[in-house]
């Protein structure tokens, strides 16, 4: 099965890696030792310490599993320094509401997406409907 690509600007691709690295780093070495104490405390049969550390260390597996497959098939979204004449995805865009309210986005894709920050994915309605239009 083909997997999807994700759009990143350059700051989310390192944000990403350095998520990464964190988790392989301190969070996996750290639910091991859990782990490993919580076994010591009671053996692994009705031990709740042992259950939730091993929870964690699913947790923390499956979000590395799914950071790499979103590093690996990271397409970079390249910022222009002159404005484009269509939307797409990296576009800085001003929108004027019905009551005539400017707001500001920033079309990226949907692993940065922060509408409270200007930030709206291109796989939302206004990010979709935006795209491919003019001035």
């Amino acid at each position: 099965m083909a997997q999807k690509e994700t759009f990143l600007t350059p700051e989310g691709l390192e944000k990403l890696k350095a998520e990464l690295e964190h988790l392989q780093s301190v969070r996996r070495p750290q639910v091991a030792e859990q782990i490993h104490r919580a076994k010591e405390l009671g053996g692994t049969v009705d031990n709740a310490e042992y259950d939730d550390a091993k929870n964690e260390q699913a947790f923390v597996e499956g979000r590395i599993l799914t950071l790499e497959t979103m590093i690996k098939n990271a397409t970079l979204i390249k910022e222009e320094k002159t404005p484009s004449s269509f939307v797409k995805l990296g576009s800085k865009v001003r929108v004027r509401n019905p009551d005539g309210e400017e707001e500001y986005y920033t079309i990226v894709g949907s692993v940065e997406a922060s509408p409270s920050k200007g930030r709206i994915s291109n796989e939302s309605p206004v990010g979709s409907a935006l795209l491919g239009k003019r001035v």
